[in-house]
Parts: structure tokens; sequence; C-alpha cells
């Protein structure tokens, strides 16, 4: 028993819970954390939804044991939505299975699809499922760009004719987490045009399909033509309604793929507590305001943190979708790294964020800020990092001309 599990030995250590523990010690302290670190809604549930979980679990026979792949009315209420949203048709039968959340859907997946060393395209930066679900399955992971730009499709016919075996499965996730980079149709459709020519499954990650601040929404993979022959994609309520606790996600696409989801699903879980999925498909059949004040919440925050935390000195790009800003760590600091960095600012400024390299090796340089704290307090984190990066220039100034004296004495 002194030996460490195999699929344990494949999981690196946990970036994340090195700022988590300092952040649980420095609450312990009774010191008040600013905490952009995780994508944790904060955000209450709309009523009506609530209203109808307490109108369901009243019933006795709600107790019982649920459907793995959702019940019917919530596999319904997703394809309707798919029809109403992008135009896309789907059978709810064989077509649509329901997750528990679409974390739970990509692990599945990877288990119901993945051999032993198949190579699998995935991009970096990225949310960590993505990689590390193909992982614990005895997938080898190959990167790609996470952008849109056309380096991705150079890099993705790169990695299609250098990989050995021959890569089986593509991930696309846009909105992006972190980076809240965005896809078009155009990109879209030179992705399915190039994974149908090289047999490619695509996994789309539609998880912040509704979280959107510029230009068109975003648009679903399934709606180009042929991906329906080649795709599953995974959206998820957390998000879009504040129920990130529910757990009630979805995969939708391909039939093969979504019944060998279901068949995988069927040997390990009963699916969610019948009253969540009741009350889940009345988010999605019920009045959609909710969805465009949650929306409208999340744009004033991400322009609050964007015009607050740039004027205290550190320049904030504004995302154009998502719940995150991904940004640059500030130039004095470029030499310590994200997770340096990051612990840092949760010492000197009681800012909690999330450190780039969790994401990824190419996201190093970088943090992802959540928008998980309301104006007030993102004006204070300002005010913090604002007095955190003034006495850091500070010491820096005094620094370098205490180490020149040195080397003249030298």
């Amino acid at each position: 028993m002194q030996n460490e599990f195999h699929r344990i030995k494949r999981l690196p250590p946990y970036v994340f819970e090195q700022v988590n523990k300092l952040k649980a010690g420095a609450r312990a302290r009774g010191e008040d954390i600013i905490d952009f670190g995780m994508g944790n809604p904060d955000m209450p549930t709309p009523p009506h939804i609530i209203e109808k979980l307490v109108e369901t679990v009243r019933d006795p026979k709600a107790n019982r044991y649920s459907a793995s792949k959702g019940i019917q009315g919530l596999r319904k209420a997703q394809a309707a939505y798919y029809d109403r949203r992008f135009g896309v048709k789907l059978n709810p039968d064989t077509q649509v299975v329901a997750t528990l959340g679409s974390k739970e859907g990509f692990a599945n997946m990877a288990q119901a699809i993945t051999a032993p060393g198949d190579v699998i395209l995935v991009p970096n930066p990225t949310y960590p499922i993505h990689e590390f679900g193909f992982i614990m399955s005895g997938g080898v992971i190959r990167h790609l760009p996470a952008s849109t730009d056309s380096q991705f499709m150079v890099s993705l016919d790169k990695a299609m004719r250098h990989s050995v075996p021959k890569p089986s499965v593509l991930v696309l996730n846009y909105p992006a987490n972190p980076t809240a980079v965005v896809a078009n149709r155009d990109f879209y459709a030179d992705v399915v045009a190039y994974a149908k020519k090289h047999d490619l499954i695509v996994l789309s990650d539609l998880a912040y399909a509704e979280i959107y601040f510029e230009g068109e929404p975003p648009g679903s993979f399934l709606e180009i033509p042929g991906a329906m022959d080649i795709a599953v994609e995974f959206t998820s309520v957390s998000k879009t309604y504040s129920m990130p606790g529910w757990r009630i996600g979805f995969a939708v696409g391909n039939e093969r793929l979504i019944q060998a989801l279901t068949r995988v699903k069927s040997y390990l879980d009963y699916g969610a507590f019948t009253p969540i999925q009741v009350a889940a498909a009345a988010a999605l059949n019920g009045p959609q305001d909710c969805v465009d004040e949650i929306r409208g919440v999340y744009r004033r925050r991400r322009d609050t943190l964007v015009d607050a935390i740039t004027r205290a000195g550190w320049p904030i790009p504004s995302p154009p979708a998502t719940m995150f800003a991904w940004a640059p760590i500030p130039d004095m600091f470029a030499h310590i790294g994200s997770l340096e960095f990051s612990k840092l600012l949760l010492e000197r400024a009681s800012v909690a964020v999330a450190p780039g390299v969790g994401f990824g090796e190419y996201g190093e340089g970088y943090v992802r800020i959540a928008l998980v704290e309301n104006e007030q307090r993102i004006r204070q984190a300002a005010r913090n990092i604002r007095k955190f990066l003034t006495e850091s220039a500070n010491e820096l100034h005094n620094v370098i001309p205490l180490a020149s004296k040195a080397q003249r004495t030298l």
C-alpha cells in the first residue's frame, strides 16, 4: 500500500490549493478577503425556479430514484432551448442527456470514448477538466493555442500530422474559461470541415453562452452544417440562472456519442434529485428576463472592475464574455510568475485571484479574476491594490540604488 495509485500519479499538484490554503488561513485570522478566485456565482437563484423546487419536493414520489439520463421533461426543455436560441433541432430521447453539471459530463464522456494512449487535442490555457478528464481515462494530451485566429488552424494541422497515434478528439471552449475569447461561425465552419476530413470527434464546452457583453450572442458549434455528425456540446444552468450548486448540465449532439455517455452514466449515477431537474426545466421553459438581469449584473461588475483596477495602476483588458477577466500580471512582478504574484496579492492586498498557470503552462504570466463580488467590494479591492502597487514600487525603488551602490563598491 506504499505505492501511489496509477491514476493519482498522473495528476499534478493542484496549483489553486496553495492560494486556497493561504486564503483559509487569512480568514481564520479574521481578515476580510475579497475573493475573485473561484468562478462561483454569488447571485440568488431566480424565485420562480426555487418555487418550482419547493412545490415538487413536497410530492412523496419525488424522493425516489431519478433517471440517469435526465427526466424527459428536462430533456425536452433543453431541446426547446437549443431550437429557440440556436435554431438547432434535437431529439430529446436520443440527442440530449442531463449531466451532474458540465464538469461531470466532460469527465464521463472522456471515460466513454477514450482508449489508453489516445491523443486528445486540448486548448491551453483552459478549464482543467478539459484536460484531466482525459488524463484520468488514459489519454495523452497535446495542447493547442486557446485562440480563434489563423494560428489555431495551423497548430491543429501540425498536431494532426505529427501526432502518433492520430488524435481522436478535439476540445473547444468558447466563450473561453479562463481567457474569455469568443468564436464566430466562420471559425466553427473551418473546424467542422477539418474535423470531418480527419475523422475527429469535437467536444464543445458552451457553458458561458448566455454571459456575453459585446456584439452578437455566442453561437453553438452545432449550428454549423455537418457538426451533428462529429460533435457533442456541453452546457450548464450554473451561470445562466445562477444555479451552480444545483449541479445540472447537459450534453447534446451526435447520437452515437450521446449513447456512449448515457451508457457510462447508467453505471455510475441515478441522475440529479428529481425536484432539482423539474426546477431546471422550469428555468429553461420559464421567463428569461432573469437571464438578462444576471447578464446585466456581470456587465456592470466587469465595467467597474476594468475601470477601477486600471485606474489603480494595473491595466485590466475588458472581457467580451464570460464571468472572468484574464489579466497579465503587472510588469514589476513578471519575474515571480502568476502563482507567487497571486499569493503576494492575497497577503498584501487581501485580494484573491486564480493564478493563470493553474489553467495550463501557457497561462503563466496571467491571472483570472472572477466577477463574483459586488461593485462596492470591487472598488475596495481596487483601493487595496493601488496601495499594494504603490508600496511595491517604493520598495523596488529603494532596493535598486542599494544594489547599484554595492556593485560600485565591488
